[in-house]
């Protein structure tokens, strides 16, 4: 049972709150921090590279850096009419786009910060975030509905330039970015939060600066004419990973929603966009990794891997594929924290994954539970220090206390960030990622904290008790398992898609009637099920009685999605998604379905026809036609 505790407003310790960042170094190229003017920050850079240059593709539409530039003046003028400025904080609530893009730049271009709100977010969750954060405005695109009536809407029509303003040089106004300081808010992005609540992480313009910086000089970001596909959902750090490539003068691709989580689209999208550089996790890397490389010929792209660990067999791949001159692949790692990457690591030798060394702005210090430093063979938790370490947790002063602590080395009175994360140290200074200390996981891709789950299921009605554990699915993948005391599963199911990510929404939920304990009377939680027996004791499958499938497809059909649901009676009736499908279980069924028939059947199908015999009966069309 999880137990939520109302959060205290203020830090009644003055200590903490004395603690600060390291200062950048006297080359910070952020402009005007504590130890020199530095070289530029993120706008100047922008505003060097050359105007015909392509800054963004998108829809088919091509966007020069001229007119990017001219576009954000635009909006950041229009954002300072509206009172905004440096610490403001305007909530984005737009899809990937060029608009997504202009709206980023000009916020940053009128020296406030951005807060990304993706639009497919539960209504309730867009809410929470905008109340959390106190932002002064959100934009929207006017598709998503209204998360709040709280804080003032803008459309993104009345922040952007009409057609006199794009054709008449004397209305636009300049690109003339708003002076900041390292300090300077940049962003605030929401991660999971283990006390029942996401948790906003504000990040400054120098760090965000720095980073691009880093990227470049361990060769991440290397060459000129560089290709960035946008893979990453706005509402996560990756994504500024990938914009942040503008500043250097690199192409920026968006990558739509149906494309990106097609394995099959997105090989051939690599191809026809002449993508150099794609950041993508491990699970989404694992299905494409063999479409890029089938043809045996080299390209000229670099998969950047990172959000969860790489497994074992993945990396000898990703290994072969690089000392082949197939394509380059490095591990990037990193929390939200930390200004996203902290640590890389070239993917070119096969044998154990690693985490690489830390990026030139980070301190590694791999501590014991005595913050003793841990020396080659030893294992401990990682601690972060540096200029890019982040401002701290947005009004949650305590928890940023708790999270953000005095560094035992380095300028007096700076701060280090625990991540929870334990590690190897190996003789020649790299890490090996060896699990969480705590009760945080990775579900593809995004960090998620397991008693944010556990308290949105005991905010249901009837709802005694929740647990949350990390476990697998019917193909080995990770999978998240919820254990309720009181409380129908589909019920649950439907309320949890309600108020969290759909990433965040288990696939399994399992009624117990009671929870064992440890002798200390804790929650026992290895005493709870695995995967397999979990489907078993909740009956997701459609043994329900009625019609079974019928037919060569529908047979077909049930049969792959007993294999990858790890269920044992399907029904006709049944829906992929409500038996604990989601992205990567379409991916697999659509593999196996196209193996089967030699059928070139889109992921975008199984989300257009959830239901068993809806699929079907699509899938018995396709084959006519082809067939015809």
């Amino acid at each position: 049972m999880t137990a939520v505790l109302p959060e205290r407003s203020a830090v009644t310790e003055a200590e903490p709150t004395a603690l600060r960042p390291e200062p950048h170094p006297a080359d910070c190229p952020c402009g005007g921090c504590a130890a020199g003017t530095g070289a530029a920050d993120l706008m100047a850079r922008l505003a060097a590279v050359p105007g015909g240059r392509t800054a963004v593709v998108a829809d088919g539409l091509e966007l020069t850096f001229d007119e990017l530039r001219a576009e954000s003046a635009v909006f950041a003028a229009r954002l300072t009419g509206l009172g905004v400025g440096p610490e403001s904080v305007v909530a984005l609530c737009l899809p990937r786009g060029a608009g997504l893009v202009t709206a980023i730049v000009g916020t940053l271009a009128a020296g406030a910060a951005y807060l990304p709100v993706d639009p497919a977010l539960p209504a309730e969750r867009r809410a929470y975030l905008l109340e959390d954060s106190g932002a002064d405005l959100v934009v929207t695109d006017g598709a998503a509905e209204p998360a709040t009536a709280a804080t003032r809407t803008v459309a993104l029509t009345d922040l952007t330039a009409d057609r006199a303003e794009r054709t008449g040089r004397a209305h636009r106004p300049g690109f003339a970015p708003v002076p900041v300081t390292a300090d300077t808010l940049a962003y605030v992005i929401y991660t999971s939060g283990s006390t029942g609540r996401p948790k906003g992480v504000e990040i400054g313009r120098g760090a965000v600066s720095l980073l691009l910086r880093e990227l470049e000089e361990a060769g991440v970001a290397a060459g000129e004419g560089r290709r960035v596909g946008w893979n990453a959902s706005p509402s996560f750090d990756a994504s500024v990973q990938q914009w942040v490539r503008l500043c250097r003068g690199d192409t920026l691709v968006m990558i739509d929603e149906e494309t990106r989580r097609d394995p099959a689209l997105l090989a051939a999208f690599v191809d026809e966009l002449a993508l150099t550089d794609l950041d993508i996790t491990p699970s989404h890397a694992d299905p494409l990794l063999g479409l890029l490389t089938a043809d045996g010929g080299p390209r000229p792209l670099t998969l950047l891997v990172g959000g969860e660990a790489v497994s074992p067999s993945l990396w000898d791949r990703l290994a072969a594929a690089h000392r082949s001159g197939l394509l380059r692949a490095v591990n990037l790692y990193g929390p939200t924290e930390c200004t996203v990457d902290a640590t890389a690591g070239w993917i070119d030798e096969l044998g154990e994954p690693h985490l690489g060394t830390a990026l030139p702005g980070l301190r590694m210090l791999l501590l014991d539970e005595n913050l003793a430093p841990v020396g080659p063979g030893g294992t401990g938790e990682l601690h972060l220090a540096g200029p890019r370490v982040g401002r701290g947790y947005r009004r949650r002063p305590v928890l940023t206390a708790e999270r953000f602590v005095a560094a035992p080395s380095g300028v007096p009175g700076s701060r280090m960030y625990r991540t929870g994360d334990r590690c190897r140290l190996l003789p020649d200074g790299r890490l090996v990622y060896l699990g969480r200390a705590d009760g945080q996981v990775k579900v593809r891709g995004h960090r998620v904290e397991l008693p944010e789950i556990e308290a949105a299921l005991t905010r249901v009605d009837g709802v005694a008790e929740a647990a949350v554990i990390l476990g697998e699915d019917a193909g080995g993948e990770p999978a998240l398992i919820a254990y309720h005391r009181g409380g129908d599963a589909q019920e649950l199911r439907a309320r949890l898609a309600r108020v969290l990510p759909s990433y965040m929404v288990p696939s399994a939920f399992v009624a117990v009637d009671r929870f064992a304990t440890t002798p200390s009377g804790k929650l026992d939680r290895s005493a709870l099920p695995a995967r397999a027996e979990a489907q078993a004791a909740s009956g997701t499958a459609a043994a329900r009685g009625g019609d079974g499938p019928r037919g060569r497809a529908e047979e077909l059909i049930a049969r792959v999605w007993g294999q990858v649901l790890g269920a044992g009676s399907i029904g006709p009736d049944d829906n992929f998604f409500k038996l604990g499908g989601h992205s990567l279980l379409a991916i697999k069924l659509v593999s196996r379905v196209r193996a089967e028939l030699s059928l070139a059947l889109p992921v975008k199908a199984v989300y257009a026809h959830p239901r068993l015999r809806d699929l079907a009966a699509h899938i018995e069309e396709l084959t006519a036609a082809r067939d015809a």
